[in-house]
């Protein structure tokens, strides 16, 4: 049994999504090659990336789907959403614009997505103090409003987007793990368990009388 858990492997697939030219793929790039691209164009359709971790000494991959944000291409990236089981909702901190969509792409996941989904928000572009237009106590408003974990990122200097990735992947981790542990079929291991323990201590104090008289 042990040799099986050893072996088990954790495939998490995690949404990027958000209006366009927030970036969405720059943070992705920045978190599976540590690369930013000054000239990025917007994505056509859908990508993703790769990246492996370890989570309590157990290896996870995580599939991270850069979803595009321009609206004529909602309706191809739609499908992508199912399966996944992580989501990182972007805005940029410079275009309130941008924040102001959250809600939308938030019932969007909901409508496209039927498991328990670790959500994240992210301020993007951070760097860009100087020309703010949402403020951190707005996303963190929004956030808390929402149930979603919160976190402000520049993909440009690295500012925080191991940690936005790395949360929602712990999160995906304990979901799964806390799924695993209320399941019927480990309900009933633990029951078959417990009986082949009673039995055993019970040959053991039989034992033990026999010895005895």
């Amino acid at each position: 049994m042990a040799k099986e858990e050893e072996e088990q492997e954790y495939l998490f697939k995690i949404v990027v999504i958000g209006d366009s030219a927030v970036g969405k793929s720059n943070l992705l790039s920045r978190f599976a090659r540590d690369e930013f691209d000054l000239h990025s164009k917007a994505t056509v359709g859908v990508e993703f990336q790769t990246q492996v971790l370890e989570v309590d000494g157990k290896e996870v991959k995580a599939q991270v789907w850069d979803t595009a944000g321009q609206e004529r291409f909602r309706a191809v990236t739609s499908a992508y959403y199912r399966g996944a089981v992580g989501a990182l909702i972007v805005y940029d901190i410079s275009r309130r614009t941008t924040f102001d969509s959250v809600k939308r792409w938030l019932e969007e996941l909901d409508t496209h997505c039927d498991t328990t989904v670790a959500r994240m928000l992210v301020g993007n572009k951070c760097d860009l103090e100087n020309i703010r237009d949402v403020s951190v106590d707005d996303g963190k408003s929004l956030a808390d409003e929402e149930g979603l974990f919160f976190i402000e990122t520049s993909a440009l200097d690295s500012t925080n987007v191991n940690a936005a990735f790395e949360i929602v992947i712990r999160e995906i981790y304990n979901n799964i793990s806390r799924k695993v542990l209320n399941s019927d079929s480990y309900k009933a291991k633990l029951s078959v368990n417990r009986v082949s323990l009673v039995n055993d201590s019970s040959k053991q104090n039989k034992g033990a009388l026999s010895c005895c008289s």
